[in-house]
């Protein structure tokens, strides 16, 4: 691939929306990967969409791992085929790619310094030395490390290790960037710091991202959607706000935060509609408010539902307050944002629990 011609990275602004408008499509067509006789991903279909940051969330095992080897082209399908812009790469070997790639080790070059590192891949696409030279300083800067160019991988801390290895993805220009867990190596300080770093490189440069993470709220704060994987297949697929809100089986909506099921509960469960066949009830710990008993009820009273219970525990997170809740055999966890003047239940005290009844949602048993 020619890179002569092309304009050194940061593009500007009517050349970036250019770029956007011709982004692949990737998709996933009936894709399975066998190893041995061990299914690691079943009939995969997915599509992802030009320009957006996808995520593929799911515990260990889920397939999510060998569903972004097998788009990297590191394993070949067993079923199915895998479409870039409409053309099979099923059978192209990754090195024939043009894509990004970003691993939780970072995988630097140790021998090569960070300007080195940067250089390789416009090098390996033939750019000549006086444009990789710009390129790499405008790269430098973009990710806040322009006086570290001369200094090799090891001289880093690992934050900038991961600055490194996205701009060395990002600076020849690929149609897709690949992260496998790149935030997994980080403390949690550093991953939201570049959390933020991360979101802001892709609304720059619009470049079509899929990632896999077992972290959910990296997951949550990245993503335009999140494809939740379970024994090889998808669970379900959908924007943050909507998995969250409106999770479609038991599963998702406690693999995604936590979640009070409401299953066989030791009280009455009042809904807004009739509860469809094979569903149970689900609410989020935030929505129910915990009170005193004899807290005058609120002037919404005649849409909430009220159960009465004894505080098991209560979990100090700094804002945040977590309280489990027995209510006859069941016991809910309740979460509430910590405000002055709010009063602070210990284990042993009665309690009175609410929440509307629109906010108890049917998820799939």
């Amino acid at each position: 691939m020619n890179m002569h011609a092309r304009t050194p990275l940061p593009l500007p602004e009517d050349e970036l929306l250019h770029e956007k408008r011709v982004l692949p499509q990737i998709e996933f067509r009936g894709v399975s990967k066998m190893y041995g006789k061990v299914p690691a991903v079943r009939d995969l279909s997915l599509t992802v969409r030009r320009g957006e940051f996808l995520t593929i969330l799911g515990p260990s095992g889920s397939g999510k791992t060998t569903t972004l080897m097998l788009l990297a082209g590191f394993e070949a399908p067993s079923a199915g085929d895998i479409l870039i812009a409409g053309q099979s790469v099923a059978a192209v070997p990754s090195y024939r790619r043009d894509q990004g790639i970003v691993f939780q080790s970072y995988a630097l070059f140790p021998h090569l310094t960070v300007a080195g590192n940067l250089e390789f891949p416009l090098e390996m696409r033939g750019v000549n030395a006086a444009d990789r030279k710009i390129r790499v300083g405008r790269m430098l800067e973009r990710v806040h490390l322009r006086d570290f160019g001369g200094r090799m991988p090891s001289q880093l801390s690992g934050g900038q290790q991961q600055r490194v290895a996205l701009a060395r993805a990002l600076i020849a220009d690929p149609p897709f960037l690949l992260l496998d867990e790149p935030l997994g190596a980080l403390d949690r300080n550093l991953r939201e710091q570049m959390q933020i770093e991360m979101k802001s490189l892709h609304k720059e440069f619009g470049i079509t991202t899929v990632c896999v993470t077992h972290d959910q709220e990296e997951a949550l704060t990245l993503s335009d959607r999140i494809v939740v994987m379970r024994s090889g297949r998808i669970e379900q697929i959908d924007t943050p706000e909507a998995l969250y809100d409106r999770p479609a089986t038991c599963f998702v909506a406690k693999f995604l935060g936590e979640a009070n099921i409401l299953e066989e509960p030791d009280f009455r469960i009042e809904f807004d509609s009739a509860q469809p066949s094979g569903t149970v009830g689900m609410i989020r710990p935030e929505r129910i408010r915990i009170v005193a008993p004899k807290e005058s009820k609120r002037s919404d009273a005649d849409r909430r539902q009220s159960v009465t219970g004894t505080v098991d525990d209560m979990i100090y997170a700094g804002p945040l307050r977590k309280y489990h809740v027995r209510v006859g055999g069941t016991v809910l966890i309740v979460r509430e944002h910590v405000a002055a003047g709010q009063p602070t239940f210990r284990p042993g005290d009665e309690v009175r629990l609410d929440w509307l009844r629109s906010d108890v949602r049917f998820v799939a048993a």
